[in-house]
């Protein structure tokens, strides 16, 4: 969207080239990650920007709210209660689609997760854009005024915190096969902390461990969780020694309470130019007659699962449980980044970072997905290219 920049990308970009930069990325581990990975980045302009941050605000704002936690208590109960839940989350995946609206581009609120998302990745991404893109030296993935140096240290006292690395695992359900591994990859040699599946977590009494590489028993301290528990409830098969609801005598870096409270479960309670119609299908008095202009979803599935696009009124009476699903309305994504073969949707990931000890969350970095298809999504853009994940790059702030 800013136009001398995507000139001057474009007229760089080749075939050869993009598959040169996937290869650099696979060369990092000997592993080609499994999402697409977008041709180009997405130029954001100041205007664009300020309205992401203004909305950001909006958001944080009704978090904040001295009575949150009593208004999102029914998001627990309908879930799994985990002990010991601090003050606020420490991290934030806040998604905005860019929409069009009365003839002007405005972010809208698509999603909001009290979640880790692939931090890593993005800051490992951006040295590779900028490794064959070198006029981009003059954008920045980042805000808050973090530069790559201040970005990763924060990521660091938000995750290992005063811990040894060692002492700090990333918990997930059989890493190995996850979507997002090249983030765990990237983490685990940005920030020396392992990977650890919750089958491979040993309880004794309150404390856990796991088994480290060399074979010596390590106490775990700290707990950087990715663990989602709709998939842990489905893997009826896993043995695990542990219960997410056990009384125990460890940290969590992103407590698992604030993936449930800080979900679409909140939507509707958002009220403003940035945010969409959203209503809890319990809560809905008469079903609208024009359900082609909505979308179904699933308060708390990840990765858009569950999701139904085109709505019938028999997809609605099949709900059985409607304190989990809401409806929204649909907006129309503006097709604003110019690609060699027509133009492409994108929706924009701000990635905050919420210290313990800060009053307020730190709006960090970015993760960009571009779309041509129905909805942003992987089985939406199926055998297309110029879609995929990536990054947004700001224009650096002149000094004086």
């Amino acid at each position: 969207m800013i136009p001398p920049l995507r000139e001057k990308f474009n007229a760089g970009f080749s075939k050869d080239k993009y598959d040169t930069f996937l290869k650099e990325i696979a060369n990092d581990f000997g592993y080609a990650p499994t999402f697409r990975i977008a041709e180009t980045p997405f130029f954001i302009p100041n205007d664009l920007k300020s309205k992401i941050l203004e909305a950001c605000d909006q958001v944080v704002s009704f978090i904040q709210k001295p009575d949150f936690k009593e208004i999102t208590q029914r998001s627990i109960d309908l879930n799994i209660s985990v002990p010991n839940e601090d003050a606020h989350t420490q991290f934030m995946a806040i998604d905005f689609g860019v929409c069009e609206e009365k003839g002007k581009i405005v972010p809208k609120l698509i999603e909001i997760q009290g979640f880790p998302s692939i931090f890593n990745f993005q800051y490992n991404l951006l040295k590779k854009f900028q490794s064959f893109y070198p006029f981009i030296e003059n954008t920045t993935p980042y805000l808050s005024d973090l530069d790559d140096a201040s970005y990763l240290e924060l990521l660091k006292q938000v995750i290992i915190k005063d811990h040894r690395p060692e002492e700090v695992v990333l918990l997930e359900i059989e890493p190995e096969k996850q979507n997002t591994k090249i983030d765990f990859y990237y983490c685990k040699r940005d920030l020396g902390i392992p990977i650890v599946c919750v089958t491979e977590v040993i309880k004794d009494n309150k404390k856990l461990y796991y088994i480290n590489s060399e074979g010596k028993k390590i106490q775990i301290k700290r707990v950087y969780n990715r663990v989602i528990f709709d998939e842990l409830d489905l893997r009826k098969d896993l043995k695990l020694a542990f219960s997410f609801e056990d009384e125990l005598d460890i940290e969590w870096a992103g407590h698992p309470n604030w993936y449930t409270r800080i979900s679409k479960f909140i939507l509707p309670y958002l009220h403003g130019p940035y945010f969409i119609e959203s209503k809890l299908l319990s809560e809905i008095e008469e079903i609208p007659k024009d359900l082609e202009n909505y979308v179904l979803k699933p308060l708390f599935s990840f990765s858009g699962s569950g999701v139904k696009f085109h709505v019938t009124l028999q997809d609605i009476e099949e709900v059985k449980e409607k304190d989990l699903y809401i409806l929204q309305k649909k907006v129309h994504y503006a097709p604003v980044l110019k690609s060699p073969e027509g133009n492409v949707k994108v929706e924009v990931r701000i990635l905050a970072l919420w210290p313990e000890e800060e009053p307020n969350p730190i709006y960090a970095g970015n993760l960009v997905r571009l779309s041509r298809g129905e909805m942003i999504g992987v089985k939406f853009n199926k055998d297309k290219d110029w879609v995929g994940g990536s990054l947004g790059l700001f224009e650096k702030e002149k000094a004086g």
